[in-house]
């Protein structure tokens, strides 16, 4: 006979998943608000958690099940080792012993990210439960749905999270439960059969009436607010320190970029290795919209394959402009954020060693790889032309952009105040190239006393653009507000100008590989994050400028001079010349090859490296003859160590005078050795066993002159002190004998 499921047991199930649909409201904001990464292993994590303790009754099965999916977790996140192997459990002996040490030294900060992470789990398992306690035993869940409305509000107004779907989410499943729960107190009054019907016949309505006022919520007018926002008063009351979208940012790379200003963190995480000849920018994206607050794209994003690796000129024409050939690798951190790929100007090709296809959106230019599901953890190769532009061609280059470009590239919001434009004119007055109007306002902001920083910068308020404020009110700024300035100077004067983002060069390591000349590895963390200018010239394509106070830019640019020289001269110049630049290109030939060949992921590496892994091969074994040596030595001299840390330990407490201390851990050391003194044993009765088992009075005679050291006048301490020390000493030589 099938057995029929209880109406209790229905009503459970449907309210411990409505509290875990509430409750993965408070997870969904971490990866925006928080550094919290990988944030659906927490979802998951709690699903199980929520299940476990509905299906499972058996305590212990409970509480196996849910440690297993813990460790599970933090396998999959921190651990390289297989799951329980020698080496796991010594990854995590280690983890557990650095961060207890950390604990009780109170330098909470220094924590792990497995702890961080490890304790979060866990606040999650006592979460899982305790909702479960709340939503299905004592049927009280009202205060948890308000403090989730509230959770949502706040979050919603002092960060970049939009909590608005959230909010409707919740009202539609707090809703659902109240009825829910309405429906199950009255049917426990009375004796009903075929509840299933009834339990269908009492849902459809509370989910219409629920659709219902949910729609008519989000679609009927709205009167304006009648309480005064808070948010432009706490900014004002702190100086707009660490406002942005109402929340203080990290410093770099993000994809929103349509409310710029506020202050940044400094944050020296590294996002990727380079390998490149010279400092260089790493480009990722430009966008061309200015709306008065921020920038935004004109297109969505339309990404195609590159053919090959292949990308042909995306900024500008290689015949046109001066270049020389170089190749580059890009090794991401596996833990960083990034999910788009970084390329230097000029790049002709990309390509993985996985052969991962590619994707480029030529409007942006952002380049994505397929396999970056969230980010990019592979390395790739580039190869790229780098530009040196001729400052003679530039000036001489005709103005006649393309209605395309113009369309584009020339927008500006009719909310602009007119004193920008005006100030656009006056910085470029008497100049008539592009070119030197471009170079006038990218010098005009260090030549005037604009500061760069990175603290205390505002936030245009409500109707406040935000080249405006930063020109004429603060001059103060980071690099945003620079390069924002800089492209709108250009467009009020009909000069094409985009807004580009990426990295500056970073830093060079200090354990430099055996590279070509002129290359060298660099390290960019977030720090490196940058925004710079490029300015489009007819016949060239665009060109980067870099209008930051202190930034230079990486670029080259060069002066033609001319000369009068007589033609035997010019012949013998021309043919020096010639035989100069086959040497060169032999010599760029031979670098490429050999930085190919420091490529481990390609299979020429892996060929030319035969024998540096049979060498590597020899001193592994080595290696590993010395740790087998060692941890032979060890597990042999086993009690030596342990007797050196005991007395390394004893001899600490009596150098601090901690004598009391220092005879409690004697009392805790011949514990260990058998003697474990009895309940109700007075100290010189547990004494005399000692002495008894030793053959020696040593332990008597110490806890006499102990008792006599704690209940001795003060002044003869000093000699107390130095008999014990040398009792503890008579008496250790007898312990480890």
């Amino acid at each position: 006979m099938k057995k029929q499921i209880s109406l209790e047991t229905v009503s459970t199930f449907i309210l411990l998943c409505a509290g875990f649909l509430l409750f993965w409201e408070w997870l969904r904001p971490l990866e925006q608000i928080t550094d919290t990464g990988n944030s659906y292993l927490f979802v998951i994590f709690t699903a199980i958690c929520f299940a476990v303790s509905f299906f499972t009754e058996n305590k212990i099965a409970r509480f196996a099940v849910k440690l297993l999916s813990m460790l599970f977790v933090l396998d999959y996140l921190f651990v390289d080792a297989r799951l329980l192997s020698s080496e796991w459990v010594q990854f995590m002996q280690l983890e557990w012993q650095f961060n207890l040490e950390i604990i009780f030294e109170n330098n909470l900060a220094a924590m792990s990210s497995f702890f961080r992470s490890m304790l979060f789990l866990i606040v999650l398992w006592l979460m899982s439960y305790l909702l479960h306690y709340w939503f299905t035993v004592a049927n009280k869940f009202f205060l948890f749905v308000v403090l989730t409305f509230f959770y949502l509000a706040v979050l919603d107004t002092f960060t970049v999270y939009d909590a608005r779907l959230a909010i409707v989410r919740t009202f539609v499943i707090s809703f659902i439960v109240f009825g829910l729960s309405r429906y199950v107190h009255l049917m426990k009054q009375v004796d009903k059969r075929n509840y299933k019907q009834q339990v269908v016949g009492w849902m459809l309505p509370i989910m219409l009436i629920v659709g219902l006022a949910t729609v008519l919520g989000i679609y009927s007018p709205k009167p304006d607010p009648q309480w005064p926002d808070p948010v432009p008063f706490i900014e004002s009351t702190a100086g707009h320190v660490g406002f942005s979208n109402g929340a203080v940012q990290k410093v770099g790379y993000g994809e929103d970029d349509s409310r710029l200003g506020g202050s940044f963190v400094q944050d020296d995480t590294p996002v990727f290795q380079a390998i490149a000849h010279d400092d260089i920018y790493w480009r990722i994206e430009t966008k061309d919209v200015y709306t008065g607050k921020g920038w935004e794209r004109s297109e969505e994003l339309n990404y195609q394959p590159l053919t090959n690796g292949m990308i042909g000129n995306n900024t500008f024409f290689v015949d046109q402009v001066e270049t020389t050939a170089y190749q580059g690798q890009v090794q991401p951190v596996d833990s960083n954020a990034l999910t788009k790929a970084v390329y230097p100007y000029g790049i002709q090709m990309i390509a993985a060693s996985r052969q991962s296809q590619f994707y480029m959106d030529a409007q942006s230019g952002l380049i994505k790889s397929e396999s970056a599901e969230e980010n990019i953890a592979q390395a790739y190769s580039v190869q790229y032309e780098a530009p040196s532009f001729s400052v003679n061609q530039l000036k001489d280059l005709p103005t006649d952009d393309p209605a395309s470009i113009r369309d584009q590239y020339l927008q500006l919001p009719n909310s602009l105040p007119d004193r920008v434009r005006e100030l656009a004119s006056d910085i470029t007055e008497g100049v008539e190239t592009r070119y030197e109007k471009a170079r006038a306002i990218e010098g005009y902001f260090a030549a005037n006393g604009y500061r760069y920083q990175i603290e205390d910068v505002s936030v245009p308020e409500r109707g406040e653009d935000y080249v405006d404020q930063f020109l004429f009110e603060t001059q103060i700024g980071y690099c945003d507000n620079f390069s924002t300035s800089m492209v709108v100077l250009l467009r009020s004067l009909d000069i094409p100008a985009r807004w580009v983002k990426g990295f500056t060069g970073g830093s060079e390591i200090m354990d430099q590989r055996n590279l070509p000349e002129g290359y060298t590895t660099y390290e960019v963390t977030n720090n490196n994050a940058h925004s710079w200018v490029e300015v489009y010239f007819p016949g060239t394509g665009w060109v980067p400028f870099e209008p930051t106070s202190g930034f230079n830019n990486p670029t080259d640019f060069y002066q033609e001079v001319t000369s009068d020289v007589d033609v035997g001269n010019a012949e013998e110049e021309q043919a020096e010349t010639e035989e100069t630049e086959q040497e060169e290109a032999a010599e760029e030939q031979e670098q490429k090859q050999q930085l190919t060949e420091d490529d481990g992921s390609s299979e020429t590496a892996a060929a030319g490296q035969d024998n540096a892994d049979g060498n590597m091969l020899y001193i592994w074994i080595i290696a590993a003859v010395i740790i087998i040596a060692a941890t032979v030595l060890a597990y042999l001299k086993r009690y030596e160590i342990r007797n050196w840390y005991i007395l390394r330990k004893w001899r600490r407490l009596r150098e601090k005078s901690e004598v009391e201390a220092a005879y409690v851990y004697l009392l805790e050391i011949l514990g260990k050795q058998g003697l474990k003194r009895k309940t109700g044993q007075t100290l010189r009765q547990y004494a005399s066993e000692v002495d008894e088992h030793f053959g020696t009075t040593a332990m008597s005679t110490l806890t006499t002159a102990y008792e006599e050291y704690l209940y001795r006048n003060q002044t003869s301490i000093d000699k107390d002190e130095k008999r014990l020390q040398e009792l503890f000493d008579e008496l250790s030589d007898q312990i480890f004998a």
